[in-house]
């Protein structure tokens, strides 16, 4: 990899780091403040929205070939992802306090906070190994609270609410379906989808972390 390409990853990848590393801090210091969970959105949702809609740039560096990491899998998680914060939870305001909006964003801020600040430590080639350790163990937890307790839940719990706004509905009545048709079926195929990614996961960590205890054993 080029040097120019090196300080451009270091770079997007330090600034995503902080940016979930803020909103962590702010999700938290709500949580201290009012002894509520209802308050995660508030506090911290345009930050998490605008570092989502950014993360689209990670599709594009697997697209170019800048990142190993291909295009199907990240088009899968930022697509999935987007569509629950941009045309769910942040179109519809009654969901905006649910404490699923707390376990998701939680989620994402802890693993997001590890997993960039591995990437960005890696380009300059001095990730500690314990960075390592964290970005192929800790998702083993953060994952599937995040999708089951959060997303999923959250998901399910907002069909009323599609159902009586009729969300999309200009969009969805000309295919002859409705949004909250649609949401039904994704959360029927949602374990399905959300199970590819996470197996994907597992065979990472014994590719990286079989590799990193090679290394230290030599």
């Amino acid at each position: 990899m080029s040097r120019p390409s090196k300080l451009y990853l270091f770079a997007y990848n330090s600034l995503q780091s902080f940016g979930w590393a803020v909103s962590l801090s702010t999700i938290l210091g709500s949580w201290v403040s009012t002894k509520s969970f209802n308050g995660a959105y508030s506090s911290a949702g345009d930050l998490i929205c605008l570092l989502q809609t950014i993360s689209f740039l990670e599709v594009l560096h697997g697209a170019i070939g800048l990142v190993p990491s291909g295009v199907l899998l990240p088009l899968m998680q930022w697509g999935g992802r987007t569509h629950f914060l941009l045309a769910i939870v942040r179109r519809i305001s009654e969901v905006q306090e649910f404490p699923s909006v707390f376990i998701t964003f939680m989620a994402w801020s802890l693993s997001e906070v590890i997993r960039y600040s591995h990437y960005a430590l890696n380009c300059m080639e001095i990730c500690p190994s314990w960075i390592t350790y964290l970005r192929y163990t800790a998702f083993i937890v953060l994952y599937p609270v995040g999708v089951a307790l959060g997303e999923m839940w959250l998901m399910y719990r907002a069909l009323p609410f599609i159902k009586t706004k009729s969300l999309y509905a200009d969009f969805f009545d000309g295919l002859h379906f409705s949004y909250y048709s649609f949401i039904t079926v994704l959360l029927l195929c949602y374990p399905f989808l959300w199970l590819k990614l996470y197996l994907h996961l597992f065979k990472q960590r014994r590719s990286k972390l079989g590799k990193h205890n090679e290394k230290k054993k030599k």
